[in-house]
């Protein structure tokens, strides 16, 4: 994502209720110090709600100054700022990727836990990465010595998603009753899916005394992914009798919203049986079922689809067509959850009639789409005009693709491809000439029926290598998604391109912008 992205994401994650907002790694690249920043200047600072909710904006950072300096750097600027640190405690990660003792890991450890303190920060995060693997003896030794160094909370990571539920709730258990200190501290979860298991261990973990559990929408991150907020919330939220009364500040209202929002800005979206935000979560194709919810709904539903602000589209009387004004499509925003500007809005309204002119009746899953291509968007620096492409048995596919460039003059080139979307695509990477990749390419349709609409989804790569894997420290070459959506397939597929390539020069300029202060810093400082 890009920082626009992140900003855009942590908003909402603010309306959700979100308690700490882990916003980014800092010293991966300028741009993520940027991103976090901007996160911690304006949603750390903002009330959210009736309550007056303002969420701890966090930074991650490995056990070293450099890092420990950018996550403060970027988070300072919020009401409630938190460093996270982290150093592996595991033997076969200290024997083999760090290549350190035992006693050297835990000096490390308390030296960078009381550097961060020194630096200002009340609020200091650390966690033993790989703890699910590593010495129960060494980590109640190295959890006490950062409590003494000033750590506030203990994140304890399942990090391979090695544990079984009973384990990790042990563990927790185990790390409450013997750590000396604990007392001062909040113990936390942090469990991935590797083995299908992350939101059974990190209810587990709450059961047995965590009370900070470390997730994210969509259950998205690293291999597998980690635990799921949605599924871990609704669970608290439906068995809070067997959790001994536990329960969070989400407002699960916002989870459909959130899940969309993420899937949109990350590009990665979720299987359509996914617990709680998939597709398919609330729909009931057996016929026993049907028979079931057509007498009462709670024989097959333990969960609103209203709880997580679902609407189901037949519960309502607004039918959207060609006909339907202004007020009746603000209306059916409304009913599915969309806040929009009235900017917004009207460049909605315009796709919005040009699909209706084309299809007789439009569906809230046409709605969505329209929205997330309209609404959910980078940054424009290329927009098309135009794309006019041909195909077929009897010679070459060609495209010819108008562009706006950023300067507001029009281009236009053309091409020859093995079908239309190469095509289209050579005319577009002749007009903006960034050296880019093709990574991932997928079209799905959003409805029913040969007039349904197309949403692309693509992933490009090209020679940004900015950034640094959180865990290994390595520079990788960063990769920017985008989605489309089009009656036309053609069409879905170029916006969805452009989206990608959009990203990418946003992140690049942003990258050129960084360097351009630093540059100007340095000079300052040597004159």
């Amino acid at each position: 994502m890009t920082s626009a992205e992140k900003l855009v994401v942590a908003r909402q994650l603010a309306r959700l209720g979100v308690d700490i907002i882990e916003a980014g790694f800092p010293a991966s690249s300028p741009d993520d110090l940027d991103a976090v920043r901007s996160i911690a200047i304006e949603v750390g600072n903002t009330p959210v709600g009736e309550d007056g909710h303002v969420p701890v904006i966090c930074g991650l950072s490995r056990c070293n100054k450099r890092d420990i300096d950018a996550a403060w750097e970027a988070v300072r600027h919020a009401r409630r700022p938190r460093i996270h640190t982290f150093i592996a405690t595991s033997e076969i990660h200290m024997q083999h990727k760090l290549r350190k003792t035992p006693e050297q890991v835990v000096a490390i450890a308390k030296e960078m836990v009381a550097y961060a303190r020194s630096l200002g920060c009340p609020d200091v995060e650390f966690s033993p990465e790989d703890a699910g693997r590593s010495n129960r003896e060494f980590l109640y030794h190295i959890l006490e010595e950062v409590i003494k160094a000033g750590a506030t909370t203990l994140n304890i990571p399942d990090t391979v998603g090695y544990t079984l539920p009973y384990e990790f709730g042990k563990l927790i258990a185990d790390i409450k009753a013997n750590t000396p200190g604990i007392e001062n501290a909040i113990i936390s979860t942090h469990c991935q899916n590797d083995l299908g298991l992350a939101t059974a261990n990190t209810l587990a973990g709450a059961h047995a005394g965590a009370r900070q559990l470390e997730v994210t929408i969509n259950g998205i991150g690293e291999r597998a992914g980690n635990a799921s907020l949605e599924e871990v919330v609704m669970a608290i939220k439906c068995r809070r009798e067997l959790l001994g009364g536990l329960y969070t500040g989400i407002n699960t209202q916002h989870i459909t919203m959130s899940s969309k929002m993420v899937q949109e800005h990350s590009g990665l979206h979720v299987q359509p049986h996914k617990a709680i935000v998939g597709a398919n979560a609330f729909a009931h194709e057996s016929g026993i079922h049907q028979d079931g919810m057509l007498k009462y709904k709670g024989t097959y539903e333990i969960i609103s689809p209203d709880d997580i602000g679902l609407t189901r589209a037949n519960e309502f009387g607004i039918v959207l067509g060609k006909l339907s004004g202004r007020h009746a499509v603000r209306s059916k925003l409304v009913e599915l959850g969309y806040e929009i500007t009235d900017k917004e809005f009207e460049d909605f309204f315009k796709r919005y009639k040009e699909v209706a002119e084309k299809k007789k009746r439009v569906t809230d899953e046409d709605i969505e789409a329209l929205l997330s291509d309209e609404i959910f968007q980078p940054k424009v620096f290329w927009s098309l005009v135009d794309v006019q492409a041909t195909c077929g048995t009897l010679g070459l596919s060609t495209a010819t693709v108008k562009l706006i460039a950023p300067d507001g003059e029009e281009k236009i080139a053309c091409a020859v491809g093995t079908g239309p979307v190469d095509a289209a695509y050579k005319a577009v990477d002749e007009i903006i000439q960034i050296p880019t990749v093709l990574r991932e390419y997928s079209m799905t349709s959003v409805t029913e029926g040969i007039d349904a609409i197309a949403t692309t989804r693509v992933v490009v790569t090209g020679d940004v290598i900015d950034s640094k894997h959180a865990l290994t420290g390595q520079s990788f070459n960063r990769a920017f998604s985008g989605s489309g959506a089009a009656m036309d397939i053609v069409v879905s597929s170029v916006r969805a391109y452009l989206s990608a390539l959009n990203k990418m020069s946003s992140f690049v300029g942003a990258i050129k912008a960084s360097s351009q202060v630093t540059e100007g810093q340095s000079v300052q400082t040597t004159e």
